[in-house]
Order: structure tokens, then C-alpha cells, then sequence
């Protein structure tokens, strides 16, 4: 169906379409890196008259920045800005830290808290290892809940009606080892809502394994920790030590969510 626009540029669903093609070009670059003015055009289904002016604004602006050549786009410093001011601001990531950086010291391994935003787990916090380990988990980067520990624990607190609408029927594979059939995925949630955590080995990073808990921080289920450990050095009862580690810290948490809630 066509929107019909109004004078003040609104459709009828209330988007300003300006506003939405701005912030459409901040995602876009975001998920899909730099372009030129032709191939972000491409990419949104912009025309480039359009486009031509937002991305001068958007520039003057410090939300977008060019390379030397002046050609190509990418996200400027003021999106920095705006995103650690977002960090700073929120109160379940200030009520997180001790808690990341108690796992931290007790497992001397890489730390993540995760955040769900629809299909997806956004990560919005990290504690590095003491050992070396090489992870494509940088703050702010977007990875599907089906693939990770992260998201699987999260989904695993949803009724089971809405787990299935949140893993797709066509699953892309991120490495080798995803899992990319539906109803085994769907069979690995539910084994993680029977066991309190969630796994996957390799099937995010090649080499890594890791475990995760929601953390109950608030009243409603969309934050997680995860521990991620190089399989090899997973002998000696270091994993039952990771779970065991994280169900503590959960339990624990729940335990003064559940007296708050009743005060």
C-alpha cells in the first residue's frame, strides 16, 4: 500500500521521511561499513539528488565524515558522541559493571554483556581475557541471538511462541559450525531454558567456546553475560567452573530483583 505524505512531510505511520532516511543511513553504514554517495544510494534506494543533500548535512553535522578523498562515507565523531553518552546513561550497564568484572577476575577470561534487540544480541559491554584471545566482539557490533550464548539465553526466558518467531526459517550460517536448522535451534533453547544457561561452541568464532546467563538486573529479560574460552583451554573442570561461576551470579541477582520487586 502507498503512504500518503501530509504537508508537514509525515506518512501516515508518523515517520518524518527525512528523519528515517537519516537514520536508515547511519544503520546502513553501520552494518554494511563506508560507501561512496553512488553505492549508498544503491544500497538505501535513495536517488542520488536526494541523497546528495542529506549526506552534506549529516557531514556538517559530525554524524558522517569523508575519507581523504572526500568520496567515501562513514560514520563520523559525533556518532561517538552519542553513543557513549548512551553508555554512560544507562542504568542496568552502571548496575553491570561489578558484576563483569567479578566474573572476570574469577574466570581470567573474556567477559561480554549483551543486550537483545529483536532477532538480534547487540553487545554493549567487554571484559578482555588475561590471555591472548582474538574475538570480533568490539562494543556496539550486532550479531544474531540464534548464533550466540548471549541470545540464546535470552530467548530461552520467552514463551515458547515467541523464540519461534524470533529465530528465522532461513538461518545463515557465521562459520562452519552454526547450527542453521530452525527446529534444532529451537531444540537448543529449549535445553537451555531447562539447564538456567546457554552454549555454543564455534558457531560465532572459530575456536571459542561460550556460556551464558541472563542477568536479572530489571524486570524484564533483555540483558546477558557471557564467558568466552578457547576450547583448548576448556580441560581440567574449567567449564563447569564457568557455569557454575555465572548460575551463582545469576541466582544471586535474582535473589535481590525478586526482594526489590516485593518491596
Amino acid at each position: 500500500m502507498q503512504l500518503q505524505r501530509g504537508t508537514s512531510g509525515a506518512t501516515e505511520t508518523g515517520a518524518v521521511k527525512s528523519a528515517a532516511r537519516a537514520l536508515d543511513l547511519l544503520d546502513d553504514i553501520a552494518t554494511h561499513g563506508p560507501g561512496t554517495q553512488l553505492q549508498l544510494s544503491t544500497r538505501l534506494g535513495i536517488p542520488k539528488s536526494s541523497l546528495h543533500a542529506l549526506l552534506r548535512t549529516m557531514t556538517d553535522r559530525g554524524w558522517l565524515q569523508t575519507d581523504p578523498t572526500g568520496s567515501v562515507y562513514q560514520l563520523g565523531i559525533h556518532s561517538l558522541v552519542v553513543s557513549s553518552a548512551y553508555l554512560d546513561g544507562d542504568p542496568v550497564l552502571a548496575q553491570a559493571t561489578a558484576v563483569l568484572d567479578e566474573v572476570a577476575a574469577a574466570t581470567q577470561e573474556t567477559v561480554h554483556l549483551g543486550r537483545l534487540d529483536g532477532g538480534d544480541v547487540i553487545y554493549t559491554a567487554k571484559r578482555e581475557s588475561v590471555h591472548p584471545l582474538r574475538m570480533h566482539s568490539a562494543v556496539g557490533r550486532r550479531l544474531p541471538a540464534y548464533a550466540t550464548s548471549l541470545g540464546r539465553a535470552l530467548l530461552a526466558e520467552m514463551p515458547a511462541e515467541n523464540r519461534r518467531d524470533l529465530v528465522p526459517e532461513s538461518i545463515a550460517a557465521i562459520t562452519p559450525h552454526t547450527t542453521t536448522d530452525k527446529e534444532a535451534v529451537l531444540e537448543i533453547i529449549d535445553t537451555a531454558a531447562y539447564q538456567g544457561y546457554a552454549t555454543e561452541s564455534e558457531e560465532s568464532c572459530l575456536g571459542v567456546r561460550c556460556f551464558g546467563v541472563t542477568l536479572p538486573l530489571s524486570n524484564r529479560a533483555v540483558d546477558a553475560m557471557s564467558v568466552a574460552v578457547p576450547i583448548s583451554r576448556l580441560g581440567d573442570g574449567r567449564e563447569d567452573l564457568i557455569i557454575e561461576t555465572l548460575l551463582s551470579v545469576k541466582s544471586r541477582l535474582a535473589a535481590v530483583q525478586g526482594n526489590s520487586l516485593v518491596r
